[in-house]
Parts: C-alpha cells; sequence; structure tokens
C-alpha cells in the first residue's frame, strides 16, 4: 500500500495510506486512508492540481452527489470494501 505525505499550507504534515485511485470525468480520486487499515475510516479526495503544477493538490470531496458517485466506483473496484458516509 502506498503512503503519501500531504502538507497542508496551515498545519503538520500527516501521512495517508493510498487504499485505491480512479479517473472519472477527467478528475483524478483517491481513496485513503490514516492507518493503512481498510477497516479504518477513509476519506475521498480529488486532484484539483492545475495544469504545470509541481506538485499534486487534493480536496476532499464534500458534495452528496458526487462522493455517492465516487464511493460506489471504489466499492466496485476493490469488491470487499463498503464506504458508509458520516
Amino acid at each position: 500500500m502506498e503512503k503519501i505525505t500531504f502538507r497542508p499550507d496551515d498545519g503538520e504534515a500527516v501521512d495517508f495510506y493510498v487504499l485505491e485511485q480512479t479517473r472519472l470525468g477527467g478528475i483524478d480520486y483517491i481513496l485513503v486512508t490514516d492507518n493503512g487499515d481498510e477497516e479504518g475510516e477513509a476519506l475521498i479526495l480529488k486532484d484539483v492540481s492545475a495544469l504545470g503544477d509541481e506538485e499534486a493538490v487534493y480536496e476532499i470531496v464534500d458534495d452528496d452527489v458526487e462522493l455517492d458517485a465516487v464511493a460506489a466506483v471504489f466499492e466496485d473496484l476493490l469488491e470487499d470494501v463498503d464506504i458508509e458516509k458520516e
């Protein structure tokens, strides 16, 4: 499982483990968890980088329609994972 580090502008670096990634409608999405365990809490992030950015810029998907659509794709890709919204 790939581990990536996010460095928010206003906080300390945070490590996440990438469970899966996909591309929908020309946008890249990743499913990440902070503990490396598929049973833990997860976030769906989307790549909002501008063309030519040296590093990827991600934000949490918070639109319910978008979140439901991307979560369904990740559930299909991972087969044994159920994604529940809180």
